[in-house]
């Protein structure tokens, strides 16, 4: 099953890194364009719609154009200067190349993508942005290519919906950050009251509905991961009883021998 679900997201999202590279629009998550349906420059719009002009005024057009997530991370993560920061399932890169803006020359940030094609479409806009502080790994988010403790925020926008194993995720979070480290991400995300079965009849696992936690689902599985002050807060409804969120939390200062 864990395969199957990797195979099926990581083709649904080279395809849309294949149209991003031919000069169009990508398929997005969230506000009205998460789903099944025909992508339009509508779609990419209102993906695009959630980062400040200010913000799209550095990035390439295809970072721009690529942006499928549900909301805009970066802007609630409260980056510092010389901080690492870690974008799960980063696409095109428009998150990663913000946060490298974010940290200055003296913090770095990574993402994390498993498929080749947004890899490559990543790596040229980074290449056209002139970024110098970023970097772009190839993996699952389930399993991050980075040692313990090694970022200081985790950072990810409308992915880890589409995971198959969410509690993997949580702890791999929990595992690379800093002592005192933080998380905010954007996501997808049910009312307690659905079960499963409906969240899946409301849309598809590609078009970030049908894997989506619920509220509860999500708080406890950050909790088990030992993360605390965690939050989730909706911003919108994306179809009934589901929504867009942003979720923080932090992991534990260390304590003293």
């Amino acid at each position: 099953m864990t395969d199957t679900i990797h195979e099926t997201v990581r083709e649904h999202y080279a395809q849309a890194a294949l149209r991003v590279l031919d000069g169009r629009v990508a398929d997005c998550c969230g506000d009205g364009c998460c789903g099944d349906g025909a992508t339009t420059a509508a779609d990419a719009v209102a993906a695009a719609d959630l980062y400040s002009a200010t913000d799209k005024s550095h990035l390439p057009d295809a970072a721009v154009l690529a942006s499928l997530g549900c909301g805009n991370p970066t802007a609630v993560a409260e980056l510092r200067e010389g901080e690492r920061v870690l974008d799960l399932g980063s696409g095109g890169g428009i998150d990663v190349l913000l946060s490298g803006r974010r940290v200055g020359p003296t913090g770095r940030a990574f993402g994390l993508d498993m498929t080749d094609e947004m890899l490559a479409l990543a790596q040229r806009n980074a290449a056209q942005a002139g970024a110098t502080n970023v970097d772009f790994l190839k993996g699952n988010i389930e399993a991050v290519p980075l040692p313990p403790a090694s970022v200081d925020v985790v950072i990810s926008n409308c992915v880890i919906n589409l995971a198959a194993d969410k509690s993997a995720v949580f702890g791999e979070i929990a595992r690379v950050l800093r002592p005192g480290g933080r998380v905010g991400v954007s996501d997808i995300v049910a009312d307690d009251e659905l079960s499963a079965d409906e969240r899946a009849r409301r849309g598809s696992y590609t078009g970030c509905i049908a894997g989506a936690l619920s509220f509860g689902e999500y708080e406890a599985g950050l909790r088990a991961a030992g993360l605390i002050d965690v939050s989730i807060e909706p911003t919108h409804q994306v179809v009934a009883g589901m929504h867009s969120a942003v979720v923080k939390a932090r992991k534990p200062e260390a304590r003293p021998a």
